[in-house]
């Protein structure tokens, strides 16, 4: 996709997060973690970047930390957001603001097309699409396989669906409200039409636009 790559929804996706958090927003669909680890933890996962303040949030090396892109990625994929009408700066906090709008629109009509998801051979991993807690009853399957991203600390297995990017493993383990829209954003590049609907439609949602 011109001037996009698959990391910067990603890293889009983390800055919504943040401002979530930053507004103490609650992710009522992913009530605790014994929910939505789909993974067995590791010690060092537990820890948190060493931020002093709001600002270091937003910080090149605490987004590396937090998403597992790199520095000069994550200054690329700002960049990349800015010149395309996905990021602007808020003029009062000074803090990056996402178009939200803009970025359901790409998930929701191009992603599917420029960045497919093809279910692979049975493998050990992270639930996601419909297998995630975030469609956790949303969704009957009965007798489908379930889709993973494949981790070799991953809690079930099913068919493995390359990750979007491969920091995801690392990104969803740090962030649950992260988890299920990279979850539901599955859903949609898998691209089968009832999912899919109901995907976006809980993306939507996420993202707190109004219907």
């Amino acid at each position: 996709m011109p001037g996009i790559k698959s990391q910067d929804i990603i890293l889009l996706l983390k800055l919504v997060s943040l401002e979530r958090q930053l507004g103490q927003a609650r992710v009522a669909e992913l009530r605790a973690p014994a929910e939505w680890m789909g993974w067995t933890p590791a010690s060092e996962e537990a820890g948190a970047a060493d931020l002093d303040n709001e600002a270091d949030l937003y910080a090149v090396r605490s987004l590396e930390f937090s998403t597992g892109i790199s520095k000069s990625e994550v200054s690329g994929g700002l960049r990349r957001s800015r010149s395309v009408g996905l990021l602007r700066t808020d003029r009062r906090s000074g803090r990056p603001q996402v178009n939200t709008q803009g970025l359901l629109e790409l998930i929701q009509y191009g992603l599917k097309y420029f960045f497919p998801a093809e279910p692979g051979p049975l493998v050990r991993g992270i639930p996601t699409a419909h297998a995630a807690p975030v469609l956790a009853g949303r969704l009957i399957a009965a007798g489908e396989d379930i889709y993973v991203w494949p981790d070799a600390q991953g809690l079930r297995q099913g068919q493995g669906i390359a990750p979007l990017h491969r920091c995801v493993p690392i990104a969803v383990r740090r962030d649950a409200w992260l988890y299920g829209c990279l979850a539901l954003v599955d859903s949609i590049r898998i691209g089968r039409a009832r999912e899919s609907i109901v995907a976006a439609k809980l993306l939507q949602s996420h993202l707190g636009i109004k219907p």
